[in-house]
């Protein structure tokens, strides 16, 4: 290229070979840039149907999971109001728990029914917080994966039983069943004391319906520690018998007739409900009731079981007092009960949004301390063979404390949630009042801005009689209102 044109020219005749082999040069680069440039070609174009491929199986793979029929339509608006509600959860914001519980009620939609599960969960840790001591140990989910557990056996023989009729876990060792693996795998490593119990596996396989294995396991976590429903799977079960004795005494207050017909049978709560509480209705019932159950789970925590135990008791409680036998009302509780038609579902979640029996669960529960303290001091004294008339005195003793306890607890809970309300308004104000303060200090920018411009178009004698009244506006903002009244 250095050389001269008539150089080149003259070069070209005295030595064509020269030349053409030249030209084929150039053309054999022509060719490899030509060929490099489609090889690049191919390779995004391959990348990108890799991506498509990905796409769609991740499509496939949500409508798969999303194969169940919802309990009650969710409006266009509801999604509307939904899809506001979902950007305060990225930005962490405290929402009107009243509003909150108003969507929740009109309905969910299923898509993103995954992410509002995730909003309620941040909503309540802004609330709550847990206690040092109760907390999880901060382990990734991805770390607890590299380790060994010695759940392992126990929880691939309960992956074939758990949703067995379901497209995502029915293939053996499936995408679904090797995430519920992994997600059982990695809580019964996190939490040492539960491990692994079988009914963990239908509430883990809920949650993994609606998002992704990390996200599951997070939400995983906030059920068992901050909503605590870790109690009912320990060991000992002591939660669990707790809970049982709840709802006995749930039906004796307020279904008697029920309750004394189960007694007469012989069918206690443990029979029937303790598969409800532990699978939190996921192991018999349909997967859209289970999934609006799981919507209020997580708004109101793990009173909501028995709400719904309570309601499915009583909406069938002429059918059972039909049946005349054990045999026939442990089928029906079993079988026939979880067996029912959307509108019936409806009814029941209606039911459970407008009940309310936390104080009573609160005053059973300590009942059932009471009673196990009194079996106890009992247990005692008859071993030591102490006369009756000490025993039946030191008795009704304990139980005037115990009752003079109760009402002071209750009457403490009672200011608790009422301070909880106060402080609830309080936080309502002090948003509205931030709100303001920014609309105002947006005014006061705009009116500065006004000032400016009119400073630009004033002549300079003007400007100079009107220096201090625009000094004064710009250093006091309280002088708006009679600045603006001026011509």
């Amino acid at each position: 290229m250095e050389e001269e044109p008539l150089m080149i020219f003259m070069s070209d005749e005295e030595d064509p070979e020269q030349g053409d082999e030249r030209n084929k040069s150039e053309e054999l680069r022509c060719l490899w840039r030509k060929a490099i440039h489609q090889q690049i070609l191919l390779l995004r174009m391959e990348k990108e149907n890799q991506k498509l491929e990905a796409s769609r199986d991740e499509l496939q793979s949500r409508k798969v999971k999303l194969d169940y029929e919802e309990v009650g339509a969710c409006q266009k608006e509801v999604v509307t109001i939904w899809d506001k509600k979902l950007l305060n959860c990225r930005a962490k914001i405290r929402c009107d728990m009243e509003d909150i519980h108003t969507s929740l009620k009109e309905g969910v939609p299923k898509s993103r029914r995954g992410e509002i599960w995730q909003f309620l969960a941040l909503q309540y840790r802004l609330r709550h917080r847990l206690p040092n001591k109760q907390q999880p140990p901060d382990i990734s989910y991805k770390e607890l994966l590299k380790q060994l557990t010695a759940q392992q056996h126990a929880i691939l023989v309960d992956l074939g039983r758990t949703f067995p009729t379901h497209p995502y876990f029915s293939a053996q060792l499936g995408a679904g069943q090797l995430s519920l693996f992994n997600l059982l795998k990695a809580y019964s490593l996190l939490d040492k004391e539960v491990g692994y119990c079988q009914g963990i596996s239908f509430v883990a396989g809920v949650l993994l319906l609606h998002m992704s294995e990390e996200q599951a396991f997070e939400m995983l976590k906030f059920l068992m520690y901050d909503l605590g429903f870790r109690k009912q799977y320990r060991p000992d079960m002591m939660s669990l018998q707790i809970q049982m004795y709840q709802l006995s005494r749930l039906l004796h207050d307020y279904h008697r007739d029920l309750y004394n017909h189960l007694e007469e049978n012989e069918i206690s709560p443990s029979l029937y409900a303790a598969p409800w509480f532990l699978t939190l209705f996921a192991s018999q019932f349909p997967l859209g009731f289970v999934a609006r159950v799981f919507d209020i789970i997580f708004l109101q925590g793990t009173e909501v079981i028995f709400k719904v135990a309570l309601s499915l008791l009583s909406n069938q409680e002429t059918l059972i007092m039909e049946c005349e036998n054990f045999e026939n009302i442990v089928e029906f509780l079993k079988v026939t009960l979880p067996d029912m038609n959307s509108s019936e579902m409806e009814k029941i979640i209606t039911q459970v949004f407008e009940m309310d029996i936390s104080k009573q669960l609160h005053a059973y529960e300590v009942e059932y301390h009471v009673l196990q303290d009194e079996l106890q001091e009992s247990s005692y004294a008859c071993e030591e063979s102490e006369p009756m008339e000490k025993l039946e005195r030191a008795n009704s003793q304990l139980k005037r404390q115990n009752m003079d306890l109760l009402e002071k607890l209750q009457i403490a809970h009672a200011k608790i949630q009422t301070l909880e309300s106060n402080l609830e308004n309080l936080l309502t104000r002090e948003t509205k009042m931030k709100s303001l303060i920014r609309t105002l200090e947006q005014e006061k920018t705009a009116y500065q801005k006004a000032v400016e411009q009119i400073r630009k178009l004033l002549p300079a004698d003007i400007l100079a009689n009107c220096e201090p009244l625009l000094r004064d506006l710009n250093c006091n903002p309280n002088n708006k209102a009679k600045t603006g009244n001026k011509p």
